[in-house]
């Protein structure tokens, strides 16, 4: 019966509508559209939940970037702009709290000030994410613990269910060892959040590949990082290599020794170091400087800042701190000796206060040394070794603290960003250190071409610009931030090819160097290492 339909239909003479195409144009785009969604949804991790975090970052992101470009068009007063950062980061904050994830890392970084690329409105309201990153709840980290090492419980005497440190991969808890009663630290990762934080760095490409270009190719090499990032068993080596490096030079700073044995990709046991973040510890600094002067905090930076501003020093040196924490020092001991000569005697007498005494750790820190000493350990380990950390960030450093009447000391950790160089890319980037120390131009751009970089025009000044402002200092910029100088670079000859090894150099340089600004510090990078590449070029050629 239907057969005969279909012949009938065939050869009728009847006139009929010509035929309509199989598919109309409304279902051609929503086969187009489907097809993009998918591919999008499958970009950021092939999750329901990847593709609602990635709205929710659009639709966030994207109405702020054009309000910020609006202004920056109208080159609005100083006080549209802060009222501007006031609003923005407050929601930007709010927003990465609630997503967490890899915009955790993002904010961190504006609280850091990575670059000196983040108004102090964004540093202030972002300061929270340092040290008060939400924590899972213990549960969890211990069902965790139950998957991935089921002896946990015979190897741990005890284990803090407060958490000593959360971040955007995972959070860490101070443990006891049952055998030796040694304390030591418990990182745990996060379920799940490889894929996030893979959808996360991927809508973030794609969005910085509209609006800010030039950040992508680290995005990407950030994203390749991942695989060792979140595998433990890897950091762990890492963590043991870079300890071994620096005993071997004997660096003024410690690595925390891994348990290598006790390791899993989702759990990593290490020593403990006695100590706190930088961050913590230089905040914990200006508030006891600020109450032994009688002053508010904002009080106290104030006078501060108007004391440099008026003795027109650029930054206090090594030599100004040093005899600053000795009078300081020789303060603290004659309140240490008032205080027991009261104590052994007045103080003993009913309804008195025994006077407290001062410990070390209560004298203000040497900022020059410190920032020598990070910058210098790093160039060890990229100029020397060749197996550097690529994160370097205030909060991966720790100041540690080994007695009540000692200095303390620098404390690494966090190693699942760890890029390697060969000798080979050692000795050409010991060479443009140098070049750059000496402000050799063709030299820089003849190092910074062999290196691999390649821009669309290969315009001499453009590589010159790059390569200094990337490894070295801000002193190109004119005063221009950093962003927009970097922005004016790529338009004037727009980078096509990054050697990822040396992006990841660039990126460890500007980390550094944002802590510089932070402490009011500024540095060459390239003037620091230049004694360390030429000691390496003597030594292997």
């Amino acid at each position: 019966m239907v057969a005969k339909r279909i012949i009938a239909r065939r050869f009728s003479t009847e006139k009929r509508e010509p035929s309509q195409p199989y598919f109309s144009k409304t279902t051609t785009a929503a086969f187009v559209l489907c097809g993009a969604g998918y591919y999008y949804y499958d970009l950021v991790g092939g999750t329901v939940e990847g593709l609602v975090r990635s709205i929710q970052f659009y639709s966030f992101a994207i109405p702020w970037y054009v309000v910020y470009r609006y202004h920056l068009f109208r080159q609005s007063p100083q006080e549209t702009w802060d009222a501007l950062d006031q609003k923005a980061s407050q929601q930007a904050l709010e927003k990465i709290l609630q997503l967490q994830g890899f915009y955790i890392k993002c904010g961190q970084m504006a609280a850091a000030n990575i670059g000196d690329a983040f108004p102090v409105i964004w540093q202030e309201t972002m300061h929270p994410l340092q040290d008060q990153v939400p924590a899972l709840p213990f549960s969890v980290i211990t069902s965790i613990l139950d998957e991935e090492m089921p002896q946990w419980r015979d190897l741990f005497a005890q284990i803090d269910p407060v958490p000593i440190g959360s971040a955007s991969i995972g959070q860490v808890h101070k443990a006891v060892l049952k055998s030796t009663g040694e304390p030591v630290v418990v990182k745990v990762c996060y379920p799940h959040v490889e894929r996030l934080l893979r959808g996360d760095v991927r809508t973030m490409t794609l969005f910085c590949q509209v609006a800010q270009p030039v950040h992508v190719p680290a995005l990407q090499e950030m994203e390749h990082q991942f695989q060792t990032e979140f595998d433990y068993r890897q950091e762990a080596m890492n963590m043991e290599t870079v300890r071994q490096n620096m005993l071997k030079a004997n660096m003024p700073c410690v690595v925390p020794k891994p348990l290598l044995a006790h390791c899993t990709k989702r759990v990593l046991v290490m020593e403990y170091l006695p100590g706190e973040k930088l961050a913590a510890a230089l905040k914990r600094e200006v508030e006891q400087q600020a109450s032994m002067a009688g002053k508010s905090v904002k009080e106290y930076v104030q006078e501060q800042e108007r004391y440099v501003e008026k003795s027109k020093i650029p930054f206090v040196s090594n030599r100004q701190y040093s005899y600053w924490i000795q009078m300081e020092d020789m303060k603290r001991r004659w309140h240490n000796l008032r205080a027991r000569l009261y104590n052994m005697s007045v103080g003993w007498l009913p309804g008195q206060v025994w006077m407290n005494y001062r410990d070390r750790n209560t004298l203000p820190l040497n900022h020059a040394q410190l920032v020598d000493d990070v910058i210098r350990i790093h160039g060890q380990q990229v100029l020397v070794d060749g197996f550097f950390n690529g994160d370097p960030h205030p909060g991966n450093i720790l100041l540690c603290y080994y007695g009540k009447n000692e200095a303390p000391v620098l404390g690494l950790i966090d190693f699942g960003q760890v890029k390697r160089l060969s000798k080979e890319q050692r000795h050409l980037f010991c060479r443009l250190v140098i070049a750059l120390d000496d402000d050799n131009f063709s030299e820089i751009v003849r190092l910074t071409q062999s290196a691999g970089y390649q821009s669309g025009n290969m315009i001499p000044e453009c590589l010159y610009k790059y390569a200094v402002v990337a490894y070295d200092e801000e002193r190109l910029t004119g005063g221009k931030h950093i962003q927009l100088f970097m922005e004016e670079l790529q338009a004037a000859d727009q980078i096509i090819t990054f050697p990822k090894d040396y992006l990841m150099v660039g990126r460890a340089s500007i980390l550094l160097r944002g802590l510089c600004h932070a402490l009011h510090q500024p540095r060459s990078v390239a003037k620091l290492w230049r004694p360390i590449a030429e000691r390496v070029l003597e030594e292997d050629l």
